[in-house]
């Protein structure tokens, strides 16, 4: 290989190593690591080791390979119990509330920074999606109702398809050449054929998996990936919306008992990391740190009206009709989280040489990072404030374990937490279902097998084994008991009077 090549490899291999090592240190301090990739493409950019990379159309492409990857692991993860309650919730956010916060945040800028209508309304666009990075990462680290984050996982999944849809249109030199009725069911035909390819597609790869036999089980992760890909191409290949299919396909597969599950889950995990950790250095790289400052203003401004005007109007018009409490909306307004897809999105009106592009695209670099460090930071705190946290909520562990798979059963955490009615409790009293068993206590750092006539205390974390088949009902079961104690055979798991 030549010199050229020998160095991009050191320095990629560098770059990759360096960025899976922020994991854990973001980790401790608390901060997404994306902001630490985005710095260390800033840093080996022009202004650091001077590598010069301006190339915004190669950035889009990379870009959207990347995303295509981190929703379909989104979707590989996501549970349809825990969705299917929140579908209609989390499909009006990310359409009519994309709608309402675009034309919030468009005629508040058109007003406020004087820009032109259509840039206005792009600044908006960028910015509506929330990123299924950075939802993912953050509130999977926190104990929360699962409805509250499976609406806004969900929404992130989602919320991609439209906005790539609406941001491409904006970006149009020929804006306006058809009715807004055209472009409308445009974007519905798009939307609508997207979701139908994903689910064929998610359906006729679950029947293959299933039957195939194949000779390793190191080909199941490489076909389950492939099919989500395949489920994007085709989807845009006959102009539809590639995106969604990808997240379609993904939850239609990782709801299917497939051979080699956790595997599966565990390759597309490790790619999502990949495509994130390429895709933040990409995007540091392409910023030019001598324009970010006078970014700054236009960013702070956009970035106020966007989450103290645009998400909270977008929340509660999208909620409301769905009986979502004021506290649950707060939540869902603050944790909007943004990140890597609106600086993707960036890249689009640049690469169409729209008219004030590269200004947008620097002050939404600066907005992602400005924002996304207050705004995760201080997500947890937010949630104990509004008082939507749930410490007591059980946890999925992804551990590889050949008997787990065979018998089709999950592992799961949940913690004793303070006030919480299962401290006190025998563990014959929780009377799970059948197919679902404590196996294992931690106390005061130390693990034993419990007895039926363990009583549990507070600060116990419990390891619980269920069948796939029982997990939702131990789970409501637990929430039962933790709500009202050895009483909860007469209650619901929200602590309500059964009806019987």
């Amino acid at each position: 290989m030549s010199d050229g090549m020998d160095l991009a490899l050191l320095i990629g291999a560098a770059v990759l190593l360096v960025g899976v090592g922020a994991v854990r240190f973001s980790s401790r301090l608390g901060l997404p690591s994306l902001l630490f990739y985005l710095a260390l493409g800033v840093a080996i950019g022009e202004s650091g080791l001077g590598i010069q990379f301006e190339d915004a159309d190669l950035t889009r492409t990379l870009g959207f390979c990347a995303l295509i990857v981190i929703i379909a692991e989104g979707g590989l993860t996501a549970r349809w119990t825990t969705l299917k309650p929140v579908l209609g919730l989390s499909v009006t956010l990310a359409t009519v509330g994309v709608v309402v916060s675009i034309a919030t945040a468009g005629a508040i800028l058109h007003l406020v920074l004087d820009l032109p209508w259509q840039l206005a309304l792009l600044y908006g666009a960028v910015l509506s999606s929330t990123d299924a990075a950075a939802v993912f990462a953050t509130l999977r680290r926190l104990r929360l109702p699962p409805r509250l984050v499976a609406t806004l996982e969900a929404e992130s999944g989602i919320n991609d398809a439209p906005v790539v849809l609406l941001v491409v249109l904006l970006s149009a030199t020929d804006l306006g050449e058809h009715s807004w009725w055209i472009e409308t069911l445009y974007v519905i035909y798009e939307l609508a054929a997207g979701a139908a390819i994903g689910f064929v597609v998610g359906m006729a790869g679950r029947w293959a998996l299933r039957h195939a036999a194949l000779p390793s089980s190191g080909l199941y992760p490489i076909a389950a990936v492939g099919l989500t890909v395949l489920a994007y191409a085709a989807g845009a290949v006959t102009h539809a919306s590639g995106f969604l299919a990808v997240y379609v396909a993904g939850v239609v597969l990782g709801n299917a008992r497939l051979p080699h599950r956790q595997s599966i889950l565990g390759f597309a995990d490790g790619l999502a990391w990949l495509a994130q950790i390429g895709l933040f250095v990409l995007l540091g790289l392409l910023a030019s740190p001598d324009r970010l400052a006078d970014a700054v203003v236009p960013a702070v401004v956009t970035g106020l009206v966007l989450v103290f005007v645009a998400r909270p109007l977008s929340v509660l018009i999208s909620a409301t009709p769905f009986r979502v409490g004021l506290r649950e909306q707060a939540f869902l307004s603050w944790a909007g989280l943004r990140g890597a897809v609106p600086i993707v999105l960036a890249t689009i009106p640049l690469s169409e040489s729209v008219g004030g592009a590269t200004r947008l695209f620097d002050a939404v670099f600066v907005l992602v990072l400005i924002f996304t460090l207050v705004q995760t930071g201080t997500i947890g705190p937010v949630a104990r404030l509004l008082k939507v946290t749930a410490p007591g909520e059980a946890a999925e562990l992804r551990v590889e374990t050949a008997p787990l798979e065979r018998m089709g059963a999950d592992l799961l955490q949940m913690e004793v937490p303070p006030g919480s009615k299962l401290a006190g409790v025998h563990l014959d009293e929780l009377r799970l279902p059948v197919g679902a068993s404590v196996t294992l206590v931690l106390r005061d750092g130390a693990g034993f097998v419990p007895a039926p006539d363990t009583r549990l205390k507070v600060g116990d974390s419990l390891l619980i084994v269920a069948t796939a088949s029982v997990r939702d009902a131990a789970e409501r079961r637990l929430r039962a008991v933790s709500r009202r104690g050895r009483l909860a055979r007469w209650f619901d798991e929200y602590g309500r009077e059964r009806d019987e």
